[in-house]
């Protein structure tokens, strides 16, 4: 697939020049913890602060990244799906959705979706498609799931009518209660055809609640809303949906592959919960 140009990548004609570096963003975080380059003074700040907090954090990261490796594996092998909605896609790091999902079926359409501008400008590595394939990006807020569902990227790279994976990787928990979590993924969980699937990955508080209530406090204070939830509040972003066994787990014990990095992390170094559920 041909790669456009970085300010044509989306439909909104977002300017990717506009980044905002007076504050972290979750996204840089995450990258910080994964190890990445793609973050500024102001990210590496909180990111410490961060780790002063909770000295797990990048574990848990790691940890959430290869559930999201296997649960791509698992909806493309064992599910047949050839379809993803990414919500929150984060900066690049390799392997990517597309290319987990493309080397099983190199025919598999995805699409990205992500707010921060600095994400965009590393579009092009979210487009290098197989050539049986397809990607597309775009800006938008999960926030505003009509942005995505009525963008022009989403219907021309996906066949709504065929059963899509909706992934929701280590976003949700940045959008508190007062922004109606549950109403904006049914918003979306709506939107798809039955044999979809709602792939979700959560941080929460349970096996470390005094460390999480400081994480809580350090983003917050930089601007980021911020809210751990409990397995039984996780739990209901699947509400109507059907469970893949294992259930709800924390993320290195769902769908476990011999020789998997960091299978033997404690619940508290992972402090995530993670499921897949399909649409009946």
């Amino acid at each position: 697939m041909e790669n456009p140009p970085e300010d044509r990548v989306t439909e909104q004609g977002f300017s990717a020049a506009e980044i905002d570096t007076s504050k972290p963003h979750p996204a840089r975080l995450y990258d910080f913890y994964l190890g990445g380059k793609d973050h500024y003074e102001v990210d590496r700040e909180a990111a410490f602060e961060a780790l002063a907090a909770f000295p797990s954090i990048q574990i848990c990261a790691q940890v959430n990244r290869f559930f999201m490796h296997r649960a791509t594996r698992w909806l493309a092998a064992e599910a047949g799906i050839r379809q993803f909605l990414d919500i929150g896609t984060g900066i690049p790091t390799e392997p990517n959705l597309h290319q987990i999902a493309q080397g099983i079926a190199p025919e598999t359409r995805v699409v990205y979706a992500d707010n921060d501008p600095i994400v965009l400008t590393h579009a092009r590595a979210l487009l290098r498609s197989s050539p049986e394939g397809r990607t597309a990006y775009i800006h938008a807020d999960v926030r505003e799931p009509e942005s995505i569902l009525d963008a022009a990227a989403l219907h021309d790279t996906l066949d709504m009518n065929q059963p899509v994976a909706l992934s929701l990787n280590a976003v949700m928990h940045f959008v508190p209660d007062e922004s109606k979590p549950y109403d904006l993924v049914a918003t979306l969980v709506d939107a798809l055809p039955s044999g979809s699937y709602l792939v979700v990955s959560h941080c929460t508080g349970e096996f470390a609640p005094e460390a999480w209530e400081e994480m809580v406090a350090v983003y917050r204070r930089g601007g980021i809303p911020a809210q751990v939830r409990s397995a039984g509040e996780v739990a209901r972003f699947f509400d109507g949906l059907e469970f893949v066994e294992p259930g709800l787990e924390v993320p290195h014990r769902w769908k476990p592959e011999p020789g998997q990095p960091l299978a033997d992390v404690t619940d508290a170094e992972a402090s995530f919960y993670a499921g897949v559920a399909r649409k009946p």
